[in-house]
């Protein structure tokens, strides 16, 4: 009888605890935005600051992970809504992404090509698992997109989340500092680096520069994980 009361007990408390991760994610959140909406420091967005405070108080408290995910595991089914929702600033600009589309269909075929490449070479010359070399090939895409194309090529997909996050967030850092090194002056070009390099992150920064780049940023995000979604058992023939 103690040893059911003891468990009852311990499942009221993850309960208790995995509600108060949720509360405490949201909460975070919306702070880190309204620091980064006043200071403007890549640091306090919340793609960064976020999770390195989450991360600090979990393991400082000792929580599982499991009981974390417990309750906010609900978020990660809004990124689909959120990519969708994409869609309605590229409608508001279809006039000038007809005008460009074969620009936007030949960035978006050198950037999947480089992404998917690039990456699985980089492993190869690490010696990295197996694992590690099919989640990297799906980093370059928005999350929806490279967990679809994880399940058709058997990578783990918390790694998997846990890459195309980082790439996002090196994109969202970098970004303006590449595009000071190269001669990439329009707006077409810089929208379509950050939404091929750093897919939704990549786009919400390309925003920041203009409704024009956010447009372009979107568009080449969501055309190269489509690609990506349909190339995907050919990826899983690739040499790994």
């Amino acid at each position: 009888m103690n040893a059911f009361y003891s468990s009852l007990f311990a499942d009221d408390a993850a309960r208790l605890i995995a509600a108060g991760c949720f509360i405490l994610t949201v909460a975070l959140y919306f702070v880190s935005k309204a620091l980064y909406a006043r200071f403007r420091s890549p640091w306090l967005t919340p793609l960064v600051a976020v999770p390195v405070v989450l991360g600090a108080i979990v393991l400082v408290l000792h929580i599982p992970y499991p009981v974390y995910f417990q309750d906010t595991r609900w978020l990660m089914w809004l990124l689909g809504p959120a990519t969708v929702a994409f869609a309605v600033p590229i409608h508001e600009y279809r006039d000038l992404l007809k005008r460009h589309w074969i620009s936007l269909a030949v960035g978006v075929t050198v950037g999947i090509v480089v992404a998917v490449g690039g990456s699985l070479a980089l492993a190869k010359l690490l010696h990295l698992s197996p694992d590690l070399q099919r989640c990297l090939m799906t980093r370059s895409i928005s999350t929806p997109f490279a967990l679809a194309v994880s399940d058709k090529i058997h990578a783990p997909r918390d790694l998997t989340a846990l890459f195309v996050i980082a790439t996002g967030v090196c994109g969202m850092l970098f970004g303006e500092l590449v595009l000071g090194l190269v001669p990439l002056r329009t707006r077409l070009a810089r929208g379509a680096l950050f939404g091929a390099a750093a897919h939704g992150v990549g786009t919400a920064k390309a925003r920041e520069l203009g409704s024009e780049e956010g447009v372009v940023a979107s568009l080449t995000m969501m055309i190269a994980g489509v690609v990506m979604v349909l190339l995907a058992p050919a990826l899983g023939f690739l040499p790994i």
